[in-house]
């Protein structure tokens, strides 16, 4: 099973931490982000991943380099101006398909600024039980912007705030308003679908896919752990949170 990692933001929200450095490198109980999300992946046996970068993205080459990409295939995708995470992904899809697997494994795509303890075994095979085209981690939590699912827990829209009016491209039966964790599973046939260019939003296609029936699905996650790590105040409550229980994956060594 592959993965890539969403490390390609410019992590204005962090600064000044990411003034001289990019965001996959900030650090949290002295480990980068990028180093905690790949003990994450390799922990359920991953050991091919994709990396997108744009800012500093020398660093990142740096970093992987000096610590020999801690024993696993590790790619790096730069791009030269930012393509949000549907064009990242559709830069990057040859490293899902360039060994002509007609096997259909699905991969996960993981931001690099969140750390939970979302069992990503079971939310895999969950994706696999329901032959879903992709799967999202959602919880329910307060959030900006909000996608709906009906009660067969498939995408159905998107809602910007509660007070806003609900966005439907599908029949709701009735909808839920869950917040998106930034975990997916998809379906490598998702690749051929995405016809959307240049830089955009994985959710726009999502979106689209789901008013064509297509089955874009909710994995529930309200018991495990999660923080975005957006903000300097993230780390430093990750860093509290961790007095109280250790629920970082073992260090890469």
């Amino acid at each position: 099973m592959k993965a890539m990692i969403l490390a390609a933001g410019l992590g204005t929200r962090l600064r000044p931490l990411t003034d001289e450095r990019p965001k996959a490198l900030v650090e949290v109980a002295g480990r980068t982000l990028l180093e905690i999300t790949l003990a994450s992946l390799r922990a359920i046996g991953i050991r091919e991943v994709i990396i997108n970068a744009h800012h500093l993205a020398c660093m990142v080459l740096e970093y992987l380099k000096t610590n020999k990409n801690f024993g696993m295939r590790i790619e790096v995708s730069q791009e030269d101006v930012l393509l949000d995470t549907g064009g990242g992904l559709k830069k990057a899809a040859w490293f899902f398909l360039n060994d002509s697997n007609q096997s259909g494994e699905p991969f996960i795509l993981h931001n690099v600024d969140v750390v939970s303890t979302i069992d990503l075994v079971r939310m895999v095979q969950f994706h696999i039980n329901h032959q879903s085209l992709a799967t999202l981690a959602v919880k329910d939590r307060r959030t900006q912007r909000y996608l709906l699912f009906d009660d067969q827990d498939q995408l159905c829209g998107r809602q910007n705030g509660r007070e806003q009016a609900p966005e439907f491209v599908r029949s709701p039966s009735p909808a839920q308003a869950l917040a998106f964790s930034g975990i997916h599973v998809i379906s490598p046939r998702l690749l051929a679908m995405m016809t959307e260019e240049g830089a955009f939003p994985i959710i726009a296609s999502y979106l689209r896919l789901a008013a064509q029936q297509e089955k874009i699905l909710a994995f529930r996650s309200d018991e495990y752990y999660w923080r975005d790590l957006g903000k300097p105040e993230d780390l430093r409550q990750v860093e509290v949170d961790l007095k109280q229980e250790a629920f970082l994956p073992p260090p890469l060594v």
